[in-house]
């Protein structure tokens, strides 16, 4: 048996099979495409469905891959059970090989056979062999032709030899391959209906030779398939002695490399934490790969399952004492995994800062929660009598404290008690945006089986905005219907369309399809798999299955090409501008404006705003020719040609080059020169996840639109602010005239009596020389008689206001007595004077000589 390592398997496996003729297929994302009824992808044939259906051809007949899967939501969901078993994960890699119409069961057989027992020298008499209890002609090859002993060979039933797609579609029976870990473990052998780890499964071969109708009536299919799966997980545990999943290469290395920083490292202490080492080790795989395909954390679908994962893994990780103590700590084995696994998966290496700075905050995000949760937790266990955990109290740590109510439920578990399911999910139905997605999954499910009954749309929607066409079928409320009615809602069917259905970031494209008589408009467009949905109402007339028709597709297409390519260009830009870590994580296309998701750590400052602009506008300014080239998906990668992260794609793609400065992989409708954009303008910038930020845009004449709302507002904001400033300059007045009031009395009780002659010399502090004089007139006001002097310093220099009231001495005769002797300036009328002079120094000196000449002169 030869011992070999993880990514020496992946290997032997793909280098096998391609001698053998197989297409090598890289990995698909665990994303699906055109596939809402998967959460993920959970299983090496997903990326091939639509072979298997018949609706997809493609230039090779048998095939091979390692795909990466995750099984953690939905039908398939291993969640609960990983850690505490040593084969449950929610990562996995499955090594699979595939015929798609071409050998069936004696090649499968022979080849599952040959590679196991002459290529990885597994004993043969440690493989034990299933097959269906009618599968005559898979018993035969086994028994008569690999020579197989009868004694580990057994015949099952459905429940365990039985696959299909789904209800209806294709089936067919399956032969599994066990291996026996020996007598030294507990067990039962395949079919005996004993429990134990002893005999393990490896590999799975699948016969699709069967499709199944409604009524459950098996029909052989004109072209029988093959489908296999054998775990990487399993069978590297065979091969390395270990029995025990999280003992082979891979998850041994990254538990050992966090294993170092528990505090007391002994065996008692490794296994007393055994199962959430197991944990963490697991979930940093499905955490990393989820993020480096484009799944971030939130609280719907896809990111509330990543989210869940992170939780659970940090809610594991508190239970264990390691040394230092970190704030964020997950992240760190992102390090190690990359080092494990990024040559076999490079995206691990292109988002490593990426996948990094995501754990960490939700790391911290929810540490912040976790201790406030834990004591709700707590509390209410200190009040329980009984067995049954509230489920009001688990809802409150859901939806107050972000716990999962898997990891209420698992908490609940390890102190022997069941949560309240009932109450729980009473409190969820007021979850009303968690209802709408439940119901969404069970509408794109029926959807997809009623659309799955028809041929593929012929598009020609890259050539023409009209054609002729006839209507295949009508879907009204999720039933196939003969016709429409006027004002009836519902999904035509075409034989061949221009529509553009959505897809990459493009929206759907509207427009009409119409008869002699009658007039559907199209709202939208969608497709399952490849049958076109065009969305709408009838306006007119009837529309009824086998009518021909005339279909348009609205002239706004030729905007949404433009927004489309002004993305590329975009993408191209920041790539210059920020580096080549920039990777598209989502878009939307329309004919109002662009938006375009990108991974970047921090907002963009506004020099680098404009550079992008700059980039964009000038690209469009040269008029550059968009090119569009079907290629193979090799020859797209050779050229450097940049894919979407959650994009498949088959063995031809297109190319769209616009003239160098941006080559990208892309499905949708594109303009012929940049100068069909016209102009670009960045409208928004903004941060929508963790290392995610968000550019919005708008070109052509909507920039001109936007700049014109723009001087709108700007218009609306002036005159908003000018009446803003008259009323703040009334209460600025307001507000003088109330404090001049209080300092009118603060000075009449600093009168000095000189001969029956009220006298005040006084400093003031103001912004205008006006505030003197209105001063000195209000204090007039409240004497018979007055002779009053105010200073200030305004702009380092000194200011003087005089004024006098039924007294012979002159105002203009004391300024300018002061003013002259300091050099300066001044004079006025004898009741009311004014003057300055430039030392500041002085200031007080001057006061005193203006008392010592009042003093002097005044007569009573």
């Amino acid at each position: 048996m030869n011992k070999l390592t993880s990514n020496e398997i992946r290997q032997a496996f793909l280098h096998y099979f391609q001698k053998h003729n197989h297409q090598i297929v890289p990995s698909s994302s665990l994303v699906p495409n055109n596939d809402e009824t998967l959460l993920f992808t959970n299983a090496g044939m997903v990326q091939f469905k639509e072979l298997f259906l018949g609706k997809e051809s493609r230039s090779y007949k048998r095939a091979a891959s390692v795909q990466k899967c995750v099984r953690a939501g939905g039908k398939h969901n291993d969640l609960e059970n990983v850690g505490f078993t040593t084969r449950h994960h929610t990562f996995f890699e499955m090594l699979g090989n595939f015929s798609f119409g071409d050998y069936f069961k004696r090649e499968a057989i022979q080849y599952a056979w040959d590679f196991l027992v002459n290529v990885l020298k597994l004993p043969p008499e440690r493989l034990w062999i299933t097959v269906h209890n009618q599968d005559k002609e898979a018993e035969k090859i086994w028994l008569n032709e690999i020579k197989v002993s009868e004694k580990r060979f057994a015949r099952l039933g459905d429940a365990d030899n039985f696959w299909a797609m789904g209800e209806t579609g294709p089936c067919g029976y399956c032969s599994e391959i066990y291996y026996d870990h020996g007598e030294k473990i507990n067990g039962g052998a395949p079919g005996s209906g004993k429990e134990g780890d002893r005999y393990v499964e490896i590999w799975n071969l699948v016969f699709m030779e069967f499709a199944r109708d409604v009524a459950g009536t098996l029909t052989p299919l004109p072209h029988p398939s093959v489908d296999t799966g054998m775990g990487l997980e399993r069978i590297a545990s065979v091969l390395q002695g270990v029995h025990d999943n999280y003992q082979t290469d891979i998850l041994a290395a990254l538990i050992q490399t966090f294993a170092r920083d528990i505090a007391e490292i002994t065996t008692e202490v490794a296994n007393k934490y055994m199962v959430a080492l197991r944990i963490i080790a697991d979930h940093i795989r499905t955490i990393a790969f989820l993020i480096a395909d484009g799944v971030m954390p939130s609280n719907e679908r896809r990111g509330y399952v990543l989210r869940r994962i992170i939780r659970r893994a940090e809610r594991h990780l508190r239970k264990i004492p390691l040394k230092p103590k970190h704030e964020a700590y997950l992240y760190q084995l992102i390090t190690k995994l990359c080092e494990l696994m990024g040559e076999a998966y490079p995206e691990l290496i292109r988002t490593r800062d990426l996948i990094e700075k995501v754990v960490a905050r939700e790391e911290i995000m929810f540490r912040e929660t976790l201790d406030r949760g834990l004591k709700l937790f707590t509390d209410a266990l200190t009040k329980l009598k009984g067995t049954i955990f509230p489920g009001e109290i688990a809802f409150q740590l859901y939806d107050t404290f972000g716990f999962p109510i898997d990891l209420t439920v698992e908490m609940a578990k390890e102190r022997s008690l069941m949560v309240d399911m009932t109450v729980f999910n009473r409190c969820m139905e007021e979850q009303q945006a968690r209802s709408r997605d439940a119901g969404k999954f069970a509408d794109a499910q029926a959807l997809k089986t009623l659309a799955a009954k028809f041929p593929n749309t012929i598009f020609v929607g890259y050539e023409k905005l009209q054609c002729k066409s006839k209507v295949l079928g009508i879907i009204k409320n999720q039933e196939e219907v003969k016709y429409l009615s006027p004002q009836d809602h519902g999904i035509i069917i075409l034989t061949e369309t221009p529509f553009y259905a959505e897809a990459g970031g493009q929206v759907g494209d509207q427009g009409e399809i119409k008869t002699s008589s009658g007039c559907f408009l199209v709202k939208d467009t969608k497709k399952q798999g490849n049958v076109y949905l065009h969305y709408g109402e009838i306006t007119a007339g009837v529309i009824s299955v086998e009518e021909q028709v005339s279909a348009y597709v609205n002239h706004e297409r030729l905007q949404i090409a433009a927004n489309h390519t002004a993305a590329h260009l975009l993408q191209a830009a920041l790539r210059k501008v920020l580096g080549t870590h920039v990777a598209q994580r989502g878009s939307y296309v329309d004919a109002v404006r662009l938006r375009f998701d990108f991974a970047h750590f921090e907002a963009l400052t506004q020099a680098q705003l404009d550079e992008v602009e700059k980039i964009v506008n000038n690209a469009i300014a040269h008029n550059l020719i968009v090119t569009i080239t079907e290629m193979t998906l090799a020859q797209a990668e050779e050229r450097g040609a940049i894919a979407l992260f959650d994009e498949k794609y088959g063995e031809k793609v297109r190319v769209v080059d616009v003239n160098g400065e941006s080559m990208e992989l892309c499905g949708g409708t594109h303009v012929h020169n940049t100068g069909a954009i016209g102009i670009f303008k960045i409208v928004a910038e903004s941060s929508i996840a963790a290392g995610i930020r968000r550019i919005e845009a708008v070109t052509g004449t909507r920039v001109i639109g936007w700049f014109l709302k723009r001087e709108q507002d700007f218009k609306a904001e002036n005159e908003a602010m000018l009446d803003r400033e008259t009323l703040l300059k009334q209460e600025i007045n307001q507000l003088k005239n109330q404090l001049a009031i209080f300092r009118v009395k603060e000075f009449l009780t600093k009168f000095v009596d000189i001969k029956g002659v009220k006298v005040l010399i006084a400093e003031m502090s103001i912004d205008d020389i006006k505030q003197l004089r209105n001063m000195i007139d209000l204090l007039k006001e409240r004497c018979d008689k007055a002779v009053i002097l105010m200073g200030a310093i305004v702009n380092n220099k000194v200011q003087l206001v005089a004024g006098t009231k039924n007294v012979s001495l002159s105002a203009a005769a004391l300024v300018k007595h002061v003013v002259t002797k300091y050099n300066g300036s001044g004079g006025g009328k004898p009741d009311m004077a004014q003057g300055g002079f430039p030392d500041a120094n002085v200031f007080t000196n001057a006061l005193q000589e203006a008392k010592n000449w009042i003093d002097a002169n005044i007569l009573d």
